[in-house]
């Protein structure tokens, strides 16, 4: 007899490195450091653009992605593919310039890796940036905008599999974009004068910008901003209960908004003239934590 043809196929299981790897990784860069090592009060990712930020890191020690267990190369360009450790403000911070993306063919479970790592070398704080398109149409490229909620419509999870140590198995995600950290970023942006907005991400898998379409629907679902990362890294933190805060760049309107073609080298370039308001209120930020 023979079996029906089955036109499901059971889900793919979120292969990446979890926990263990986290652990393993932490205690190389640990090794590597040696006494100079300082548990880091906040864990800082850098998207597209945003980089410059690790060069004003103090004592820093640059570690080569490929030089930390587990962890795959960074390929986008803007990504230097780096860990840098030191203060940034007097305050110990953990710096990833550059990250791991979906569309890079990495499982959510990767994507959410460097978060782990930063988790497991002793960070309670989680600062994540990125580039992002705005929907918002009062929104103009150049501007900052601080995630206060995100839309999940990467339609993958990176707590899918089995529940890794630390984790929370069903994490509250009512307020993964935490408000303290929130209050404290839009007083350091008035104290210095950087025009601070504040609005919903909705992150897709990319790597294609949207079309006029999808733009359409994404704002009407309610999202302020459109990007390709961010979303797996907040879940893992959450999960392991790390608090969040989240800006993005917006460095373009959105397809459909804007008449004028998409490119990455705008996305970098936009970046680049955003850089030193950027850099202020992280550093600002960053100066709270050590208050």
């Amino acid at each position: 007899m023979t079996m029906p043809f089955r036109t499901a196929t059971m889900p793919v299981p979120n292969e990446g490195p979890g926990a263990f790897e986290a652990m393993r990784a932490a205690q190389a860069i640990r090794d590597r450091l040696g006494s100079a090592f300082q548990t880091p009060a906040c864990g800082i990712v850098l998207g597209s653009g945003l980089g410059g930020l690790a060069a004003q890191v103090q004592n820093a020690t640059f570690i080569p992605f490929a030089d930390i267990p587990g962890f795959p190369s960074a390929t986008v360009a803007g990504h230097a593919g780096q860990l840098v450790l030191g203060t940034l403000e007097h305050v110990p911070v953990a710096m990833f310039a550059g990250r791991l993306h979906m569309y890079e063919g990495h499982a959510p479970a990767t994507a959410g890796f460097p978060v782990r790592v930063l988790h497991a070398l002793g960070a309670s704080v989680y600062v994540a940036s990125n580039a992002a398109g705005g929907v918002n149409r009062t929104y103009e490229p150049g501007d900052l905008m601080l995630i206060a909620d995100h839309i999940n419509m990467m339609f993958k999870n990176p707590l899918h599999g089995p529940q890794q140590k630390g984790d929370q198995r069903f994490p509250d995600m009512a307020d993964p974009y935490d408000k303290s950290l929130r209050v404290s970023m839009h007083k350091v942006a008035q104290a210095r004068g950087i025009d601070l907005k504040e609005g919903v991400y909705m992150g897709l898998v990319g790597p294609t910008y949207e079309t006029p379409a999808e733009v359409r629907m994404i704002e009407k679902f309610g999202a302020d901003a459109v990007g390709m990362s961010t979303v797996p890294e907040v879940i893992v933190a959450t999960a392991l209960g790390m608090k969040c805060a989240a800006v993005s760049l917006i460095t373009n309107k959105a397809a459909g908004i804007s008449l004028v073609p998409l490119a990455h080298d705008e996305v970098l370039q936009v970046g680049r003239e955003a850089a030193a308001k950027f850099e202020q209120l992280i550093r600002g930020f960053v100066a709270t934590l050590g208050s």
